[in-house]
């Protein structure tokens, strides 16, 4: 995976101003158009990558379109953006580590990577997923996990730089082993694996009339 310097994502609520922002933004800066595409619920995405002159110049392009400020949802530009949330937008899942797990969720998928970003920047927790607006109703959300004391301290700085855009956080001192191997395998319910705990009680078998 070639890893980008600058990362840029603009979402809009409208389609038909998404793709003008694409096609602008492209024609603008020799940039890597890395991701874009329609979301829940009728919004659009785009995702744009390289060096952190011409992705900034990219961004600006999209943001300052005609139609961008009627419909720009969110936007965020990071001139350097952490190596993990950079090959985790692109889709790197990573086993989480320690005993604590965060979980940071916004109304906007711009948001999330703000706040991730700052958030991983200054502690030491591990980026586990991030998953953006597909088939999430265009919410966001992250998973992060370490140290008790540096999952607290992410938190609270998403909590801080995600604003009146975030939706939901939690935190879980100290993860369930077995929700743990569930969460590594990802979070989408049709993916996740059957799983059943050793510890599982079942009723006793009792016979059936049809087994007669």
């Amino acid at each position: 995976m070639k890893r980008h310097g600058a990362l840029a994502l603009l979402e809009f609520e409208t389609i038909a101003a998404g793709v003008l922002a694409s096609d602008l933004m492209v024609k603008q800066a020799p940039i890597a158009l890395l991701r874009c595409g329609t979301i829940h619920p009728g919004r659009f995405l785009i995702l744009v990558g390289g060096s952190v002159a011409s992705t900034e110049e990219a961004f600006l392009a999209g943001t300052r379109q005609r139609n961008a400020k009627q419909h720009l949802t969110g936007s965020v530009f990071l001139g350097d953006v952490h190596p993990a949330l950079h090959d985790a937008v692109l889709g790197t899942r990573r086993d989480m580590q320690g005993d604590a797990l965060a979980l940071v969720e916004t109304r906007s998928s711009p948001a999330l990577l703000g706040a991730i970003d700052a958030a991983i920047k200054s502690t030491p927790v591990m980026l586990a997923e991030i998953r953006l607006g597909d088939d999430l109703g265009g919410h966001a959300f992250a998973l992060m996990s370490g140290d008790l004391t540096d999952a607290e301290t992410a938190l609270s700085i998403c909590t801080e730089r995600a604003g009146d855009q975030l939706l939901a956080k939690t935190l879980l001192p100290r993860l369930d082993p077995d929700l743990r191997r569930l969460l590594d395998h990802g979070t989408r319910f049709g993916s996740c694996p059957a799983f059943e705990l050793a510890s599982a009680e079942y009723p006793e078998e009792v016979a059936c009339s049809w087994d007669a």
